[in-house]
């Protein structure tokens, strides 16, 4: 008789059984309590509204381009027409009334109406000028639209340049756009982008400029390009606040949305679903539109290891820049090293990264963890080819910052942190102090909404909208700096 047949026998068959259903007990109860706190969880999200859940159906996708409709960008302008057109009477003329109210962006002549805005800037634009020097490819980040680099493009097209800003598909709209998205959209779109700026410049520099998510597209295409002969190599590429890396949690959580389609749960398809009072930026953000980013950040890394792997074979990777806050809660900022800067040939490439203001009075409150991870990214990498500049004041006597480049050379700059502010943030990279819409409690008039300088108080579990997200920075007070570093970078001034 074996062991284990001993040990059988001396447990009496009442006793398994017993335990049988102890256990079978308590997992039912687990699957009851988990049962019902799934639905007071989903009875304590918000309602979806009109644009949470219409699908427009003019939205460009790589089907069209594979059927050969929507092939250039000409034929991508008059979409992007037909598809503002449903937008007006699918939402903006379908809103119920208990839905309106004079902050939502989908009321009609709302202070939140894109409409108030002299121009369209959620929709692609393209600002000409006759014997261009160059020519430069706009494109925004995942929620955003063309509003957020409308400065870069002012500014350079008065400079001479040839500007195309690409708004991408699912953007613009309204939240429900990027419930389908894929990413493969987006890079298509990118590709008409530059086919259009390679058809007017011919053999004129041509150089991409991407904010957020807008890099890791700009990336994509520049890794096929490098393999490509017929698309068109960008002479440079500029970054704000690239989505290089996302939280290692990110592809965990498609599966929530997945399993809201599948159980007919709509909501579960939202990371958050919040009013829409911002004209420019989408304020619902869906599980999908992350996953997304998650998935164009793998595919640009497996292009640069087939990229390593054939170097030798390949034309020369284009000089990069790029501006970051030291402190960011969209990306992650380790991986814009790791996962571009040290990832890169050789070549003029460098990496500005904004320190916290050390001269900020509560800087004691700073968490600790993130004290140790600031000390670890204010450190020069070794053995590295590319500048790595980080603007900081600190040890600073007089307060002004400095541009301590490799660890080394210091250069003192013309620069102070305004009062009461402790950091830049993901949103504030790209943005002006004088912009209307998000700018200083100083900018020019806002033709509607203003959202830079919020000061609301009272107790926190009153507003439908998160105090984080109205303590979040929205301007960037260095970005005439952030300006002269591009223009210099671009040959221009």
């Amino acid at each position: 008789m074996s062991i284990l047949e001993s040990y059988w026998i001396k447990i009496p068959w009442w006793s398994v059984r017993k335990a049988s259903q102890m256990l079978l007990s308590a997992f039912l109860g687990a699957l009851l309590i988990g049962v019902i706190v799934f639905i007071l969880y989903m009875k304590s999200l918000p309602s979806l509204s009109t644009w949470h859940k219409t699908i427009l159906q003019n939205e460009f996708s790589t089907k069209l381009t594979i059927k050969n409709t929507v092939k250039d960008f000409d034929a991508y302008i008059a979409l992007e027409k037909r598809l503002f057109d449903e937008l007006d009477s699918e939402v903006y003329e379908k809103v119920p009334a208990h839905e309106k109210n004079r902050i939502n962006r989908y009321t009609q002549n709302s202070v939140a109406d894109p409409k108030r805005w002299e121009k369209a800037w959620n929709k692609s634009f393209e600002l000409s000028v006759e014997n261009p020097k160059m020519g430069v490819l706009l494109l925004h980040g995942m929620s955003d639209s063309p509003y957020s680099l409308h400065a870069q493009a002012e500014y350079l097209h008065k400079k001479g340049v040839w500007v195309v800003a690409m708004r991408m598909p699912g953007h613009g709209t309204i939240p429900s756009g990027l419930i389908e998205l894929k990413w493969q959209d987006m890079a298509a779109v990118v590709q008409i982008g530059m086919e259009r700026l390679s058809q007017k410049l011919g053999d004129k520099p041509i150089h991409i400029m991407g904010y957020s998510t807008g890099a890791p597209l700009a990336l994509h295409y520049t890794l096929s390009a490098l393999k490509d002969s017929t698309l068109t190599l960008p002479s440079s590429l500029i970054f704000y606040s690239p989505a290089i890396g996302v939280s290692p949690a990110a592809p965990l959580a498609i599966w929530q949305s997945r399993l809201g389609h599948l159980f007919g749960l709509p909501k579960l398809e939202w990371n958050s679903i919040t009013p829409e009072f911002d004209p420019f930026k989408y304020g619902s953000f869906a599980v999908n539109a992350g996953d997304q980013v998650y998935r164009v950040c793998n595919e640009v890394q497996k292009q640069f290891d087939d990229y390593a792997a054939n170097s030798k074979n390949q034309k020369p990777f284009p000089p990069i820049l790029s501006f970051a806050s030291i402190v960011d809660s969209t990306v992650t900022v380790p991986a814009i090293i790791d996962g571009l800067y040290k990832r890169l040939p050789e070549g003029n490439n460098t990496l500005v990264l904004f320190d916290i203001n050390h001269h900020f009075s509560s800087n004691h409150l700073v968490k600790q963890g993130i004290v140790t991870s600031l000390h670890n990214l204010r450190e020069t990498p070794q053995n590295v080819h590319y500048t790595f500049d980080l603007i900081s004041d600190l040890n600073s006597t007089d307060g002004n910052l400095k541009q301590i480049t490799n660890g080394k050379t210091a250069k003192i700059l013309d620069l102070l942190w305004p009062k009461r502010l402790y950091s830049l943030s993901h949103l504030a990279m790209p943005i002006s102090n004088n912009d209307p819409l998000y700018g200083d409690k100083n900018p020019p008039k806002s033709p509607g909404i203003q959202l830079g300088h919020l000061a609301i108080y009272g107790e926190t579990s009153v507003l439908q909208t998160s105090a984080s997200s109205l303590l979040r920075q929205r301007w960037n007070p260095f970005h005439h700096y952030t300006k002269q570093r591009v223009l210099e970078f671009m040959g221009l001034e």
